[in-house]
């Protein structure tokens, strides 16, 4: 199966994992030449690590290559014993990877670090993730934290409506979600498919099952002929260009293009604005639990998320600030849908999804 993506640290084709860990090592040498290649091991696999008592995480993700590499810099340095290597690209092509590497054999990764809750809570009804054991949840926000602890949220990713400033007046632009399906934005309109966008999946499924918006505004908007681009990434750069002035998309996207001059602006929607916590969780078939946990615990850290501020994320803890000239987590209303249903409704409402666009 061909899947879009890719396996940074910059390995030319992902391997698997290591057949095992050394246990009780809290501790080992890093390697920034993990690509080389593995040994055979028993099963037909291969050792990801190099020589010596060196552990190597693998990481599937659908964070920005620029962000994660980042990130992950950060965590070696913090933790100079272990490599990071990481596969990313779209959630979908993560969930067809995974799947794939399920019927052959076993998932090939320590960390799953994407989307949202609806699909983590799919991965723990099929029993792949592992229940946390010393992930440290104390200094987070309610809504980071899963009831059942497989899973943890890294950051708060509202979807907004977004303009581009030179082709609208922030004084008409729109301001709800209802604005979008009014005539005058025909063929102006962009936002990510929900078939590739795990945030734009669960979107699809918040406003299908939303009150005020429903199937109907679905149909409405995709009356108004919007395009639809690859993922969150395209579409910000449709709005920026002009190409299309108004669009669907996660805000800190228009942060990063505000910050470098584009002339696109941010409003929050007046209904409420639907957000995924990029969750983290370990796969039940890594060997390297410990260290795929200090993984996450450096994701949650007060290191961790001022470096998520400082790449314009909404934290998922109070104490570190927020992104400039960004309110407040809590003077944003946010979207408080039934998760059950979010995540029991997403195939048939990125169905509709579809149709309505088509």
């Amino acid at each position: 199966m061909k899947l879009s993506g890719s396996f940074s640290r910059y390995c030319p084709s992902h391997r698997p994992r290591a057949a095992a860990v050394i246990a009780g090592v809290a501790t080992v040498g890093l390697a920034l030449t993990a690509c080389s290649e593995p040994a055979e091991n028993g099963n037909g696999g291969g050792d990801p690590a190099a020589e010596g008592d060196q552990t190597t995480l693998t990481v599937y993700t659908s964070e920005p290559e620029d962000k994660v590499d980042e990130i992950n810099a950060a965590f070696e340095k913090a933790h100079p014993d272990i490599s990071v290597e990481v596969y990313r690209a779209g959630t979908g092509d993560l969930n067809a990877r995974i799947e794939s590497e399920k019927s052959s054999g076993g998932i090939e990764a320590d960390v799953l670090w994407a989307a949202d809750s609806a699909t983590f809570d799919q991965y723990v009804a099929s029993d792949d993730l592992s229940q946390l054991k010393d992930v440290d949840t104390s200094s987070l926000i309610d809504e980071a934290v899963s009831e059942d602890g497989y899973y943890v949220g890294t950051r708060i990713i509202p979807t907004v409506i977004a303009y581009n400033t030179d082709v609208i007046d922030e004084a008409d632009a729109p301001q709800s979600w209802a604005d979008l399906v009014d005539p005058e934005y025909r063929d102006k309109i962009v936002l990510p498919n929900p078939a590739v966008s795990g945030a734009a999946a669960f979107n699809a499924s918040v406003w299908k099952n939303d009150e005020q918006l429903g199937e109907d505004w679905i149909n409405q908007l995709g009356e108004n002929s919007p395009m639809v681009a690859e993922s969150n990434g395209p579409t910000s750069q449709e709005i920026a260009s002009g190409s299309r002035p108004v669009g669907i998309v996660v805000d800190y996207l228009v942060r990063d293009l505000a910050a470098q001059g584009s002339p696109i602006a941010t409003a929050y929607p007046s209904e409420g604005a639907p957000y995924i916590t990029e969750p983290a969780g370990v796969f039940a078939d890594s060997e390297q639990q410990e260290a795929a946990e200090k993984y996450i615990n450096f994701l949650l850290s007060e290191e961790g998320q001022k470096l998520a501020v400082e790449q314009s994320y909404l934290p998922v803890r109070e104490d570190v600030g927020v992104p400039e000239d960004t309110p407040a987590l809590d003077e944003i209303e946010l979207m408080t849908p039934d998760l059950d249903t979010v995540t029991e409704d997403k195939d048939a409402a990125v169905k509709v999804f579809q149709d309505a666009m088509n």
